[in-house]
């Protein structure tokens, strides 16, 4: 039977991510994999992280990589560095560099070997530029953050989609469907709860990968759709952001 797994965020985590997928997910060619974003930042090797969706995209017919904000400071950085203007001949940092590596973006600059945004190879802005922000399903909507229900159409902020925390569900908007993300890293006993839930109207699936030091944090967790059974992977990498 064809499994259905959604990871949530990575944090360029790639020992981490490659251990989940060694131990627990060994994916085959009928199988779905939906990444919930955030595959970049904090953690030491970004890069490979993103290399290994591309990859997995290359050899897999079924895997979906969404946009988190992380991602979209990403490229807001790059077409600021783009645009921006040197002083007196110096380039300096623009404020959404300074911004996004206080968000763990200097992580990211250090594994892509690079100082400025601007020099992020094209493949990787093409392939951040083109993910899509949410990816719905029979009983569940997937996507980073959350939805606006403050707009009679939800799917239309796609900000919302990336950025959003505090939110009420409104149910009827979403054909009644389980909201499934992660951007706010949750506990691990409450992510257990909201799973087994029969009428949770979401489930974050956000451990604070990057936050091994804090009890009840610091796992990469992977849900499998059709059982709605989880599995767990103890971070691995050094996380010095």
């Amino acid at each position: 039977m064809a499994k259905q797994w959604v990871i949530p965020d990575i944090h360029g985590c790639f020992k981490t991510l490659l251990a989940l997928f060694d131990d627990h997910i060994k994916p085959t060619v009928n199988d779905h994999i939906f990444f919930l974003g955030d595959y970049i930042d904090r953690g030491p090797d970004s890069k490979a992280v993103i290399d290994f969706i591309i990859n997995l995209q290359k050899r897999l017919p079924n895997i979906i990589a969404l946009r988190g904000n992380h991602e979209d400071y990403l490229l807001k950085a790059h077409w600021h560095d783009i645009e921006k203007k040197t002083l007196f001949g110096l380039k300096t940092k623009s404020h959404m560099q300074k911004e996004w590596e206080k968000q763990g973006g200097a992580t990211t600059l250090k594994s892509l070997e690079i100082k400025w945004p601007a020099d992020v190879p094209q493949v990787y802005i093409d392939w951040l530029t083109n993910l899509p922000y949410y990816y719905e399903l029979d009983t569940c909507i997937l996507v980073h953050a959350g939805l606006n229900f403050e707009n009679e159409n939800p799917f239309e902020d796609t900000q919302a989609m990336m950025w959003a925390r505090d939110y009420e569900i409104q149910p009827e908007k979403i054909s009644y469907k389980t909201i499934i993300h992660g951007h706010v890293p949750v506990k691990l006993e409450f992510i257990d709860r909201t799973i087994k839930s029969k009428d949770q109207l979401f489930i974050d699936l956000d451990n604070g990968i990057y936050m091994p030091n804090r009890d009840g944090y610091g796992n990469l967790v992977a849900l499998e759709l059709s059982t709605m059974k989880y599995v767990i992977q103890p971070a691995l990498d050094d996380i010095k952001y």
